[in-house]
């Protein structure tokens, strides 16, 4: 019985396994597909913010996404993401005043500040698209995070094109790392885990 139990155990991780470096390789095939086209609006996913300031990664996703506006694929953008330990700022705050002072008019961007992660992020943004009756969007974040917010979205009937930031894929160990934990991440949310 014990020897049963063992097999099947390990036939069950064994399966797991398989099933998350599939979700790795489309994540990795998602990472560097710039399928950015004209849509309602463009989605920014948050990242750090220093006091204030954009981390140098929400920085380059917000370069990212004015470079799409300027080339006009979107008359709106949409910034997320809460206070993430801060007590005076938002990264969608932080966001949307950096994107004004680049030149954007303000009444172009919709403030989304009071989510704390992926699923909150998306789950909000559909919302206030679903409000103002938006459909489709362009979705600027990182790489390795473009499969698993897409997803998300699109399970809330949006049409979605990922834009990751401009990065150079480094091939390292972080990276395979940041694949495997999206894996895990959009396994988890499948199953109604939030992370």
């Amino acid at each position: 019985m014990r020897r049963l139990l063992a097999v099947a155990l390990l036939l069950g991780a064994a399966g797991i396994g398989l099933y998350l470096s599939q979700i790795m390789r489309q994540i990795y095939q998602q990472s560097s597909v710039d399928e950015a086209q004209a849509a309602d609006v463009i989605l920014i996913l948050g990242a750090a913010e220093y006091r204030g300031r954009p981390s140098p990664v929400l920085r380059a996703r917000l370069d990212h996404a004015l470079e799409l506006y300027r080339r006009g694929l979107a008359a709106r953008i949409i910034t997320t993401g809460g206070a993430g330990g801060d007590p005076i700022y938002t990264e969608g705050e932080v966001s949307r005043d950096y994107l004004v002072r680049q030149g954007l008019p303000s009444e172009a961007i919709l403030v989304e500040d009071e989510s704390d992660s992926t699923v909150h992020s998306t789950a909000a943004a559909a919302e206030m698209m679903r409000r103002m009756n938006l459909k489709s969007c362009i979705l600027v974040s990182d790489g390795y995070h473009i499969f698993r917010a897409k997803k998300m979205l699109e399970f809330r009937g949006l049409n979605v094109y990922g834009s990751p930031r401009p990065s150079v894929p480094k091939g390292t160990w972080r990276e395979k790392w940041l694949y495997l934990r999206q894996s895990i991440g959009y396994v988890l949310w499948q199953v109604g885990v939030t992370i």
